[in-house]
């Protein structure tokens, strides 16, 4: 059968993150996508104009829907809005028999806001203890933890005060950072450093949910971990150098870029 996963997430309707990207990532990767939607935005390649989030019996009737009867080797979190919704989720996925991946989302590529200032203390006491791998961006972490990271050594650091909360493994992923782009995985004992050349292209939306979704994909084919995300850097990285302009404004990544490369 098909490794299933599932995405619990916001739906973007540019398209270019969200749950449109976790389900691209996962036909990409040759899984079976599945969606629960906590919230729906309107969106583009400007911004964020509006979002509303979902009431958490709609979350969770959609969670158990798919769950009971269809079955899933993998999960993935991304916007989840408010304190309410990240404790119904946690709660959720502490209940399901397989790897979580939590991309603990704050803002959106253009700065706006898509978690309540109110949930941050849930989504470190409930959701962070739930995750196989955490993938916090250098905001995410400084949001999170209080530790504002300006170097690579520093990463060291960022890593530990995620660890605190309770994840199996974390990826601080270093990419606002200059030079490559490298991210550090690390369970607190093991270290992995990965390293890709920093391509000069400003069209990046929806790069954290492709990368979190590619992880959970190869999670979901069996993988350990280190070996999930490093496939799974490798494939963001591709779809980073191909994005393409989109709108008048910040444009996604290419999901698809290996068919195209492969044409």
């Amino acid at each position: 059968m098909i490794p299933r996963v599932l995405t619990v997430a916001g739906s973007d309707s540019g398209g270019g993150a969200g749950i449109q990207a976790d389900l691209k990532t996962m036909l990409a990767l040759g899984v079976h996508g599945m969606s629960v939607i906590t919230a729906v935005t309107a969106q583009n390649s400007l911004g964020v104009q509006g979002a509303w989030e979902l009431p958490v019996e709609a979350v969770r009737a959609q969670y158990r829907s798919v769950v009971d009867d269809i079955g899933v080797q993998a999960v993935k979190t991304g916007m989840l809005a408010s304190a309410e919704l990240v404790e119904a989720v946690a709660e959720l996925i502490g209940g399901t028999d397989a790897p979580a991946v939590i991309d603990p989302v704050g803002v959106s590529k253009h700065g706006d806001s898509l978690l309540a200032s109110s949930a941050l203390e849930s989504v470190r006491t409930k959701l962070l203890p739930v995750a196989t791998v955490a993938t916090p961006n250098l905001d995410e972490v400084a949001q999170l933890t209080g530790v504002h990271v300006e170097s690579e050594e520093q990463l060291r650091q960022a890593a530990a005060a995620v660890l605190e909360y309770g994840p199996r493994w974390v990826l601080i992923k270093g990419g606002h950072l200059p030079g490559d782009a490298v991210d550090l995985l690390t369970d607190g004992s093991a270290e992995h450093w990965l390293r890709a050349p920093r391509h000069d292209n400003r069209h990046t939306h929806g790069t954290g949910c492709t990368l979190a979704s590619a992880i959970a994909a190869g999670l979901a084919k069996g993988l350990a971990v280190p070996e999930a995300v490093t496939a799974a850097k490798e494939y963001v990285t591709g779809a980073i150098e191909a994005g393409f302009a989109l709108g008048g404004g910040i444009g996604p990544v290419d999901h698809g870029w290996r068919f195209r490369a492969g044409a």
